[in-house]
């Protein structure tokens, strides 16, 4: 009873801690960057954006499996498309259970971008797995697609990998682009799937033009799609019409409105510079503006927390971005220097971004306004029209050029976000 009471108290001192630090940032008093730096830096540790994990017990793709005892593949010769974020509640790989699954015979493993060991940042070659012995065909070196001969002798192919649910996270790519490969060949698809870690509920962001189809654009999805992997490859199907034989291994006990801390499964970072959830949330967003000739923390300790470059004026970015009230976050002046990646060992100036309220951030807003305010800045050295790729919209690109509030342009997004929320109504599977 002791410990509830203890429990219950901290919850509202922490609430009451975290209104009081929003009333001084976002009053008018408190504007400015030094201000807000001191906010942040006196709040309580662990204070700003602690969550309250609910452990609801889901059960991934894998898990199920294992369930009913690899029914679903039992005298199939199978390859399997995995990293090192397969893992099943357990702790064990996927190649490791399908191994010993019985009447399951794996023939081969392909990795995604990052390697199977998902550490890598650059082109992965294809070699040997040294504790199984099975070959590992890479689909991030020569080839981005299975060919005929990596699938010679397979019965099915299957996908289990950990997204993040962002439209240019290139897990999703991969997953499209085998199962075209697998249609081609007439062998069916199994995706495994696995929750969305950003929530399923939220579908946020510009639509991505058709014509800007790439590594990082599969499907002219929104920036944050609000889908699983298994809901996803579905659309994919139907709507590429690629036709493949396409199962689902459903999960247990997931509800979309989770986020990945409430599920119960344990957090693997799912790419080298992806370390934490909080890093996953601004993701959609501060990703947006890193092929801008900025770095976004890639090489530090916090990669997606930062965004700086050689350039920037770090306290008139800071005091411009928390001007503009954007829900969920605040931003501190900061330098620092990536060890890796873009200006490597060069001090970078910038901002520090501190996600107070994830349930109220929408991280693709923050992407807008981050991409407004260095264009509006520092026009001579952002590199705006880099950004298109990501941002995925020449209509919204243009807007920011031609200086338009970021909100009249999100706004503009509004209905074919829309059309695309009715779209996807049509597969979702919880």
């Amino acid at each position: 009873m002791r410990e509830s009471m203890r429990t219950v108290s901290r919850l509202f001192y922490q609430l009451c801690g975290i209104h009081f630090i929003l009333l001084l940032v976002l009053s008018e008093q408190f504007v400015s960057s030094t201000k807000i730096a001191q906010a942040v830096s006196e709040a309580p540790p662990g204070l700003l954006n602690e969550q309250q994990p609910r452990n609801i017990g889901v059960k991934t793709g894998i898990d199920v499996l294992e369930a009913e005892n690899f029914v679903p593949l039992k005298g199939l010769r199978v390859g399997l498309i995995t990293n090192h974020s397969g893992l099943d509640s357990d702790g064990q790989s996927t190649v490791d259970v399908l191994r010993r699954a019985p009447g399951v015979k794996l023939i081969a493993i392909f990795s995604p971008e990052h390697g199977l060991s998902g550490r890598m940042d650059r082109k992965v070659a294809s070699g040997t797995d040294p504790f199984s012995g099975l070959p590992v065909y890479s689909l991030y070196g020569d080839v981005r697609r299975p060919t005929e001969r990596m699938l010679e002798g397979l019965d099915a192919l299957v996908f289990d990998i950990q997204d993040v649910g962002a439209r240019f996270y290139t897990y999703i790519t991969t997953m499209g682009y085998a199962m075209e490969a697998a249609a081609g060949k007439g062998i069916s698809f199994y995706v495994l799937d696995r929750p969305n870690p950003v929530t399923a509920s939220f579908v946020q962001g510009p639509v991505m033009d058709r014509d800007l189809k790439s590594f990082t654009g599969f499907f002219p999805l929104p920036v944050r799609h609000g889908m699983t992997v298994g809901e996803l490859a579905s659309l994919f199907n139907s709507e590429n019409k690629i036709g493949v034989k396409l199962h689902v291994v459903t999960m247990r006990g997931y509800e979309r409105t989770v986020w990945f801390d409430d599920t119960g499964l344990n957090w693997v970072p799912p790419s080298p510079n992806l370390y934490t959830l909080t890093e996953a949330v601004l993701y959609p967003g501060v990703a947006m503006v890193e092929g801008a000739g900025v770095s976004v923390g890639r090489g530090t300790g916090t990669p997606f927390e930062l965004v700086g470059a050689p350039w920037v004026q770090a306290d008139e970015l800071a005091a411009y971005l928390n001007s503009r009230k954007i829900e969920g976050v605040l931003f501190t002046p900061t330098d620092f220097i990536p060890e890796s990646d873009r200006y490597e060992a060069e001090i970078c100036h910038g901002i520090r971004i501190s996600l107070v309220d994830r349930q109220i951030l929408d991280p693709t807003v923050l992407g807008i306004e981050i991409a407004a305010a260095l264009y509006k800045l520092f026009p001579e050295d952002f590199q705006i029209d880099k950004a298109l790729s990501l941002i995925g919209s020449q209509q919204v690109l243009q807007a920011i050029k031609e200086g338009r509030d970021p909100r009249s342009i999100i706004s503009d997004w509004q209905k074919p976000l829309e059309e695309f929320i009715s779209l996807r109504a049509k597969y979702l599977l919880y």
